[in-house]
């Protein structure tokens, strides 16, 4: 039975890497996949899924006027594939959720989306939000912050290495930029601007 799956984290928990190991999972049965990708985030190359480690596959991209139904529905009549995987799902529209819940149901094809929860606000990002409502199943990938703890939350770092409180949902980054930390640490990194 097809699902719309939801495999949520914050930075550095491997979902890329997981992404990449049940893509090979069904590859290595004979089953194709469909693999996209968010356009503008090109860390690991332009229509490329990348992980930390060093693994990696070609995937095609998505932007946000992007008709994903439509797009996955011709894909499949071309060559036909058995499950459609997503990265950087946070970076989906509400209504790519809505037309990846359609692809589900009416083509009875599964969807794995991967993704971050919250930004470095503690925000929702809005194709979190929609995933975390609409998805038939989610998982967590779990990483742990410095003292231990399960890591819930990611602050953005500046230039100087202090937490930003302020700046664009959306800023492509990696450890440079962005660390996850437990709730308690977040807050304390974050000091007074955190609610």
């Amino acid at each position: 039975m097809a699902k719309l799956y939801f495999h949520y984290s914050t930075m550095n928990a491997g979902k890329s890497t997981i992404l990449l190991q049940a893509s090979h999972n069904y590859r290595e049965r004979g089953m194709d996949t469909y693999l996209l990708t968010a356009q503008f985030d090109n860390r690991a190359g332009e229509g490329r899924i990348g992980s930390r480690i060093g693994i990696g596959d070609e995937a095609d991209t998505f932007a946000d006027g992007d008709d994903l139904f439509a797009r996955i529905e011709a894909r499949r009549a071309a060559a036909p594939f058995a499950c459609v995987f997503i990265d950087e799902a946070q970076f989906l529209t509400r209504a790519q959720v809505w037309q990846l819940a359609r692809v589900v149901d009416d083509l009875r094809v599964p969807v794995m989306c991967y993704g971050l929860r919250v930004d470095f606000r503690g925000e929702l990002f809005p194709g979190s939000a929609a995933l975390l409502a609409l998805a038939d199943e989610m998982r967590e990938v779990r990483t742990i912050c410095h003292c231990g703890k399960k890591a819930t939350m990611v602050v953005r770092r500046g230039a100087d290495g202090t937490a930003l409180h302020e700046g664009a949902q959306i800023q492509i980054g990696g450890n440079e930029t962005y660390i996850s930390l437990c709730r308690r640490h977040w807050r304390e990194e974050m000091g007074e601007a955190a609610p």
